[in-house]
């Protein structure tokens, strides 16, 4: 009888020897690995890569096996903005088999991003993770970050940013209609003579080192000489177009010390040489193409026009292409100081419009040109949109790309 128990108490240990084994055998054999990804319903560890992504995304990461929480790092996680390398700051947060991914700020939209996981992230068992990238593209039309005043005219003339809005009454004989394209909505329309948006706090924008100004103009050719916009003229920064459509220009004013500033003209003619004045370094030769009359009247246009402090260079472009750039460096001083912009104008005349050169109510300039009273003299007739204005010089990259995801 003896022999009996002792034989089955052997099988018995062998049993719960044998099951535990193979218990931990199981274990052992998960693998781990990233077993989805998703911010909200949208699937981003799928074939294709998500184009959707909103720009305030919480991406979660859940994995076959617990994360040991100590190898989730700034270092084992990263998120890069593609066209330029940026790595976007990120909160990070582990419980049990998943990670949050949560960007400190919001993403740019209509942006490539690449999210990578390093082999230093690794399970509770020690397992390590195999590493991956994963790319995913936010959703909308690109917009590079730095912006600072937006104006879409989606039928008002408020500031999408809420920073810069029209001074009460300020909104003058507006109307909307189709923009030039679908995606872009409505765009706002300027009768030629009395229509105008006045934008109180006008001179903060020009509180700036590095500035650009971004826009989608069509102008009516039958009116001959533009004030697109302007913030007393020369004295904060305008654009025109001229008379014959021949020409445009961007003037603003530029601070060249703590206490003093010099005014200068971004002209462009698409025909002048570099050599015909002094500090121009780029002219683009539109002789054979039709001039700049045949980019800027009776069309849709995009233009942008910059001024970058470290190098005291200012470029305007027109649908992506760079027409002209002015070295101030290479001119008389002060201008050789430029280092930003400066509102140089009169103290009650703060008033940034759409138009038009100034305000109406307290002008900066006193000529009879540019009073707007007169309707004879050079109101904005056409249509606007997607005006934006960046306390930052945006790269070539980032201007092709704005303006290669909003085209027509």
């Amino acid at each position: 009888m003896k022999k009996h128990i002792v034989i089955l108490n052997t099988l018995l240990i062998a049993v719960i020897l044998l099951v535990g084994f193979y218990s931990c055998k199981k274990d052992s054999a998960t693998k781990f690995s990233l077993s989805s990804l998703k911010t909200g319903s949208i699937d981003m560890n799928g074939a294709t890569s998500p184009s959707n992504i909103p720009v305030d995304p919480t991406i979660i990461a859940i994995f076959t096996l617990d994360v040991k929480a100590s190898s989730v790092t700034a270092a084992s996680i990263t998120l890069t903005r593609s066209y330029d390398g940026a790595d976007i700051p990120l909160i990070l947060s582990v419980a049990g088999s998943s990670i949050n991914i949560v960007p400190v700020v919001n993403l740019g939209s209509g942006s490539l991003y690449k999210l990578s996981m390093k082999s230093a992230i690794t399970a509770t068992d020690g397992q390590s993770l195999g590493a991956l990238d994963r790319t995913f593209t936010t959703v909308g039309t690109f917009v590079p970050d730095g912006m600072v005043a937006c104006y879409t005219f989606e039928n008002t003339a408020n500031d999408v940013l809420n920073h810069y809005n029209p001074k009460a009454g300020g909104v003058i004989d507006i109307s909307y209609l189709p923009s030039f394209s679908t995606a872009a909505g409505s765009a706002a329309k300027f009768n030629g003579t009395t229509t105008l948006i006045e934008i109180l706090k006008g001179d903060s924008l020009m509180l700036t080192s590095d500035f650009t100004l971004a826009f989608w103009v069509k102008a009516d050719s039958t009116k001959h000489g533009q004030f697109v916009m302007g913030l007393a003229g020369w004295y904060g920064f305008q654009f025109e177009i001229g008379d014959d459509y021949s020409w445009c220009k961007f003037a603003a004013q530029y601070a060249t010390s703590a206490t003093t500033s010099a005014s200068q003209d971004l002209y462009f003619n698409g025909k002048e040489k570099i050599s015909d004045w002094k500090g121009y370094v780029f002219c683009k030769d539109l002789t054979n193409t039709g001039g700049v009359q045949f980019l800027l009247a009776a069309k849709w246009a995009n233009v942008v026009c910059r001024f970058t402090s470290a190098t005291k260079l200012a470029t305007i472009y027109i649908n992506g292409d760079k027409m002209k750039e002015q070295d101030y460096n290479l001119y008389d001083p002060p201008l050789t100081q430029a280092e930003g912009l400066r509102y140089n104008g009169a103290a009650g005349n703060k008033q940034f419009v759409f138009g038009f050169i100034q305000d109406k109510t307290s002008p900066t300039i006193t000529d009879d040109w540019a009073q707007y009273e007169n309707p004879a003299n050079k109101h904005f007739k056409g249509l606007l949109d997607n005006v934006r204005i960046f306390h930052k010089s945006l790269t070539e990259q980032e201007i092709l790309l704005m303006y290669n995801s909003e085209k027509p």
